[in-house]
Order: C-alpha cells, then structure tokens, then sequence
C-alpha cells in the first residue's frame, strides 16, 4: 500500500478538532464497530491511520489509563466509525481528512500511554487482519 500523507503524518491542529464536536460521537463506538471500519477501509482511510486507531483502541483497554482519558479516546473512536461525520467518508481524496485529524487529536490527549507494548499490540492486530507486509509498511 502507498502511504498516504494526509492520514498518516496528519498534525494535531486543536482548534480543528474543536470543530468535529467529537464527543457526540461517544455513542457510536463499540469494538466491533471499529473493526468493522478497520477491515472494510484499509485503501481509503490509510494503514497509518488504522494503526493509530488501534493503538488508542489498545491505550482504552487499560485498567490503568483514568477514564477521563479513556473518553477523550472513545469519542474519536466513534467519530471515526461514524458513517456521519463533517466530510462524508466516501468523498474521494478527502474523505478520512477529518478522522484523521480526530484521530491526531485523541492521539495527543493518550500519547503519554501509548508505549511499546501499546504499540505491539496494535502491529499483532494488523498483523493479524492485513499479514505480515502490512506491518513492514508501519513507521
């Protein structure tokens, strides 16, 4: 897979974020949504912005991560498997722009938690649904 810039090196632009009211999108996440979005996405939202995705995924599953981490997490979580968001995932070149700068959000808020092990497990995930050359695609 090509590495697609906009998804994978996307930066953290917090007033941006502010924009996608993203925590009303809380209600949208369940695990088996996310892998849903995950398996169906991969060419259009990008290898790099699913490994983020589950790298938060992993970083939610932590007893010991405080909950109120844990919903800055999940909300972005749910925007990202949200068929309804600001830019409609099916518009071409443009349509994971806004989960990826949600993503980046979510990103910043958890990064602190997100470690080797964190990171390991998101790579075994990947792994697992995508093989062994999708990984080696991963920074």
């Amino acid at each position: 897979m090509a590495k697609d810039e906009t998804t994978i090196e996307m930066e953290f632009d917090g007033e941006k974020y502010k924009q996608y009211e993203v925590n009303k999108y809380a209600k949208n996440y369940s695990e088996q949504g996310l892998f849903q979005k995950i398996t169906g996405n991969v060419k259009k939202a990008g290898l790099g912005l699913i490994y983020k995705a589950l790298q938060l995924f992993y970083v939610a599953q932590n007893p010991n991560v405080p909950m109120k981490i844990r919903a800055a997490i999940l909300a972005p979580l749910g925007y990202f498997i949200s068929p309804i968001d600001l830019i409609p995932d099916i518009t071409p070149l443009l349509g994971f722009t806004d989960d990826a700068a949600v993503i980046a959000g979510a990103m910043a808020i958890a990064h602190f938690y997100i470690n080797d092990e964190i990171r390991q497990k998101a790579k075994d995930r990947i792994r697992k649904i995508f093989g062994d050359s999708a990984v080696a695609e991963l920074k």
